[in-house]
């Protein structure tokens, strides 16, 4: 009877190690629980990783109150891109574009303008086949997406992402597009927060969408993102300016169109803007971020640092060869720190997410 009891120990023992040490794809709810407060805590990525030992140095040393490059706790500023910096963007592409063609063309409760129904084709058609997209495209598709929306209440607009959320991720089993984060930069944004660093999303994605997916998640709150707009305005508006309107006991707010697109230059003014301090730190993928990147490192009164996602993961991702060799170039021009998801994480949404397509 003993030796069953011992037995039994052992087995429940190392079934619990081993439930404690999977990396199984992450549930939202395991995403909220990371935390890294120590560099000790790391767990998702390479041992010997370049990037994460030079991230955690930089902490270290403006965090000392000893060092000459401390940094107060009200200056600790560090801005994140989100699509392709700590979200998937590749499957098959950026989150909105395909919560919009969702809405667009296969939503059965919603009938488009032609003009938005054939753009939302075209798009597609981009996508999945030619991967030639219309003419300044970023703005186009940030239009036509705010047009299918508009006229949502801000809470319908909210159950719409959330019950998208919960769809599959195409072409990666075992994995939702709500829990489709980079569990390495989670826990680079939870071991920045738990430095009292003040955490922002400035992202070319719709701003209410970006405070959906990642606020609750990651304990960013809704004033700390930064996104594309679309006009909110009263239900009886109409076409009335907000100047001259007056809102009514009887009205409520819904989404209008566009204001603007949230890339480039227009990242550092909104940071300029609606933040009013230059960040100290910095994380983007893409050549639209090289403004805020760039922003961040130039003429900064605290030493500062810009870090670039390379997207080179062929096997556990839809990597892209060219892309990340243009944009490590890119990172080389301007002097940023480059993670490569390929060499730098142990595991980007878990071991249990695979590719299913190629």
């Amino acid at each position: 009877m003993k030796l069953k009891k011992i037995v039994g120990g052992i087995l429940a023992g190392m079934i619990a190690f081993s439930a404690s040490f999977s990396v199984d794809a992450a549930t939202r709810s395991e995403i909220a629980a990371i935390q890294v407060t120590k560099p000790a805590d790391f767990k998702y990525w390479t041992k010997n990783s370049t990037a994460q030992r030079r991230l955690v140095r930089y902490v270290q040393d403006v965090t000392n109150k000893r060092s000459k490059n401390f940094i107060p706790v009200e200056d600790r500023i560090a801005v994140f891109d989100m699509d392709g910096t700590f979200l998937c963007e590749t499957a098959p592409y950026y989150f909105e574009w395909m919560l919009y063609l969702d809405r667009a063309l296969y939503d059965p409760n919603f009938t488009p303008s032609i003009e938005d129904k054939n753009y939302a084709q075209e798009i597609e058609n981009a996508i999945r086949v030619t991967k030639k997209f219309p003419k300044n495209v970023d703005v186009g598709e940030a239009t036509s997406q705010e047009n299918v929306f508009a006229g949502m209440t801000p809470a319908e607009y909210e159950a719409y992402v959330k019950n998208f959320m919960e769809k599959p991720v195409e072409g990666l089993s075992n994995l939702k597009y709500g829990e489709s984060l980079y569990l390495p930069m989670v826990e680079v944004i939870k071991y920045l927060q738990a430095n009292d660093f003040t955490v922002y999303i400035v992202s070319g994605s719709d701003r209410p969408t970006c405070r959906i997916i990642a606020c609750d998640l990651l304990n960013i709150p809704t004033n700390n993102v930064i996104g594309s707009d679309p006009k909110i305005i009263a239900a009886n508006q109409d076409e009335n300016d907000g100047g001259n309107y007056v809102y009514q006991r009887n009205d409520y707010l819904i989404r209008g169109h566009l204001i603007e697109k949230n890339l480039k230059m227009n990242k550092v003014s909104y940071i300029a803007k609606e933040i009013g301090k230059q960040p100290v730190l910095a994380f983007g993928n893409s050549s639209g971020d090289t403004s805020m990147l760039n922003y961040t490192i130039s003429g900064n009164k605290y030493r500062s640092a810009a870090f670039f996602v390379l997207c080179d993961d062929l096997e556990r991702e839809f990597g892209n060869t060219e892309k990340a060799e243009n944009c490590r170039k890119l990172a080389q021009q301007y002097g940023w720190q480059t993670i490569s998801m390929r060499n730098d994480w142990k595991t980007i949404y878990g071991d249990n997410v695979k590719r299913t397509a190629q």
